[in-house]
């Protein structure tokens, strides 16, 4: 009779200690969830078991577009030594000035421009659009050479700091802006030179 009782006691002991259990074990998976809600992101396990974080969302107000080059390239029309046209689009090389038509080298200048681009497929790549309405651009040959750069070589364009960043102004030939006085003078800001000059050729024309 004592040892059924004991027995009994046992039973009912046990099934306290696994109800108990069981309400530790459910407590403790609602603390883990409202928690993890809280300060984790949610993590996915790849196919060799390790745990890996999920890329962060789209932000729309930090995105910024990718800057797109413009290229344009063809056979090249020169118009002065430092302006060509290719298809159709007037084209004004990138970080030099070199003198006008009817100014000391001005066509000089311009047959050197010719002879650099015949026969060439001059590409253009578009950095802005000038005061005037016409496009800024490097332009390259095909074996790589910059045509500002090969025009101020040649002594018949000089750098112009303001748009290249003084970029060419080490090609410049000894004596180039006494050369090229116009050229400099504008870049001076000095156009009263400017307006000497054009009188002097109109009452001698």
């Amino acid at each position: 009779m004592v040892m059924e009782t004991l027995i009994g006691l046992l039973v009912v002991a046990g099934i306290f200690v696994l109800v108990l259990r069981s309400a530790s074990s459910q407590n403790s998976a609602s603390f883990d969830r409202r928690a993890g809600d809280q300060s984790f992101k949610p993590t996915r396990t790849s196919s060799a078991g390790n745990p890996k974080r999920q890329p962060a969302s789209y932000d729309a107000k930090t995105a910024e577009p990718l800057p797109l080059k413009r290229v344009v390239q063809g056979a090249a029309y020169v118009t002065d030594g430092d302006t060509i046209v290719i298809n159709k689009m007037q084209i004004r090389l990138f970080g030099i000035d070199a003198p006008e038509l009817d100014h000391p080298y001005g066509q000089k200048a311009k047959w050197a421009m010719v002879k650099l681009c015949k026969g060439h497929t001059v590409r253009a790549e578009v950095t802005e659009e000038d005061q005037y309405g016409r496009t800024v651009a490097h332009c390259t040959l095909p074996d790589g050479r910059d045509l500002s750069a090969e025009m101020v070589k040649l002594g018949l364009a000089i750098d112009w700091p303001k748009f290249s960043g003084g970029k060419y102004k080490t090609m410049e030939q000894s004596g180039v802006r006494r050369k090229l006085w116009l050229a400099d003078a504008r870049q001076k800001g000095r156009m009263h030179v400017w307006e000497k000059f054009e009188a002097k050729n109109a009452t001698s024309k």
